[in-house]
């Protein structure tokens, strides 16, 4: 899922798709750690507990 990430364009993820998301969070390389993973997190169950249905990633 996080392949569909890049700076420039947008990514958009449905509630059915937050369970990828946040397993390919978890498999993270400790290099690439940071605040923003918590952030990532945290916006997943947001969409996982039906507030929002849909998460937007907004690049450039």
């Amino acid at each position: 899922m996080l392949f569909a990430l890049t700076p420039y364009g947008d990514a958009m993820f449905n509630q059915r798709q937050m369970p990828l998301l946040l397993a390919e969070l978890d498999r993270l390389p400790a290099a690439c750690a940071g605040e923003w993973v918590a952030q990532a997190r945290e916006l997943c169950q947001v969409v996982e507990r039906g507030t929002h249905p849909y998460l937007w990633f907004i690049g450039d």
